[in-house]
């Protein structure tokens, strides 16, 4: 559910007629409704109660401020990936022991500064890895918690590209190789091996791939217990899914009432990382249409918004709902939504049957809310959307548009050039 609606003709966000967003702010244009992000935040949070879990928002999916600040507020951790994360976590105020941190290729200096911040946990996505994050815990005088990211080898049931749980992805560490590391454990004196990680992937709709990657993992935990490796943490990761189109996705209390008795055996903490299903359906992209183009074989309608905008139907061929702003009759015809951009990859929909559509009018981008703005980029020296947060009746500006400046602020000609 979310809080975008027909009231009438008009498509609203909350309280606030989209419409007049859009002719105040502009296209493209990126609109959340507050009450959507921070309801689906407390349907995890309820849903998994009993086990009292540390959900930590993925800020990949959405990093803007205000959004990680309003998430935080509610008693989020959040999930990182990077050193630029970082930042924007402890901008927020996250508190350090409420981050974790995942990604494949952490750089020394991404390294130093989270341990120096003391966050909660690194996980660590192979041996190498590891043997970096005690060299440097070393250097710093310090001693580092450490979650071994756990392969399972589970097919997740969705995109290659957004599959991460197979021992053919770059992702994790297979169950032999972190029995050995943590047979070695005394080895590395200035990490505290406390806790083990999955993620196997993202807009996963079904519990049965997570219910396969928890029981593997479980069973792993039990084995160790008896070897005498005991654990603290559980981080069972993120990636559920969303509605798009037709899917059915599981609620969060489905998912959890599937989890839970698994992960209550486990007797350890638990740590959720999603993203998606938090911020997805909380936002979408608006644009205008800038013409209507027949041509022997098919009729496009060129919006203003295009792939360094939203690239997921360019990437991954990704299905967005599109809705006019003023609602249609009940007529269609078949249309391609296209962008400016030189590509012919660049595209919202191909064939989708729409209402009759004009230059000038409006349309939204459905279920962009994650995985949107953080993947906009300049290409074609496009200035990247406005974003804005909607509280009810309330409007704010939660980022400005980029000028044309903003294009070249940390561009120079070198002084050779300017005479030539």
């Amino acid at each position: 559910m979310h809080q975008f609606k027909y009231v009438g003709r008009q498509l609203f966000c909350e309280k606030l007629r989209i419409e007049d967003l859009a002719k105040r702010f502009g296209t493209p244009l990126y609109v959340y409704s507050y009450h959507t992000l921070i309801d689906h935040f407390v349907k995890i949070q309820r849903a998994f109660s009993s086990v009292n879990p540390l959900i930590c928002f993925s800020v990949k999916a959405n990093s803007n401020l205000a959004i990680l600040k309003a998430l935080v507020c509610k008693g989020a951790g959040l999930d990182i990936v990077s050193g630029g994360e970082l930042f924007r976590a402890l901008k927020v105020g996250c508190p350090p022991e409420r981050i974790v941190y995942a990604s494949v290729g952490k750089t020394d200096r991404e390294i130093e500064e989270a341990i120096r911040r003391r966050i909660l946990s690194f996980n660590v996505e192979s041996l190498p890895e590891l043997e970096n994050i005690n060299r440097i815990s070393a250097r710093l005088g310090r001693t580092t918690q450490v979650s071994i990211r756990i392969n399972p080898d589970v097919e997740a049931k969705t995109h290659k590209y957004i599959t991460t749980g197979k021992l053919t992805n770059k992702f994790g560490i297979d169950f032999e190789s972190a029995q050995r590391i943590l047979f070695l454990r005394r080895k590395f004196s200035r990490v505290n091996l406390t806790g083990l990680h999955i993620h196997i992937g993202s807009q996963i709709t079904t519990s049965a791939p997570f219910v396969g990657a928890v029981r593997k993992v479980s069973e792993f935990i039990i084995k160790l217990e008896k070897m005498g490796i005991g654990l603290e943490f559980l981080n069972i990761g993120g990636g559920m899914g969303i509605v798009y189109n037709q899917e059915t996705p599981q609620t969060a209390q489905v998912y959890a009432n599937k989890i839970l008795p698994i992960l209550e055996r486990t007797g350890l903490k638990i740590i959720l990382e999603p993203g998606r299903f938090i911020a997805g359906n909380a936002g979408i992209l608006v644009t205008r249409i800038l013409y209507v183009k027949s041509t022997p074989k098919k009729k496009f309608v060129i919006v203003d918004g295009g792939m360094n905008d939203l690239i997921r139907p360019a990437l991954y061929g990704a299905y967005h709902k599109i809705l006019p702003l003023g609602k249609a009759g009940a007529a269609r015809e078949k249309v391609d939504i296209v962008g400016p951009i030189c590509e012919s990859g660049d595209f919202f929909a191909k064939a989708r049957k729409l209402p009759s559509l004009k230059k000038g009018s409006y349309l939204a981008v459905m279920s962009a809310g994650a995985y949107g703005f953080t993947m906009a980029s300049n290409y074609n020296s496009r200035p990247r959307p406005q974003e804005l947060l909607v509280v009810k009746d309330r409007v704010f500006v939660i980022r400005r548009r980029e000028s044309n400046q903003d294009l070249v602020r940390n561009e120079e000609v070198p002084p050779f050039l300017s005479g030539i």
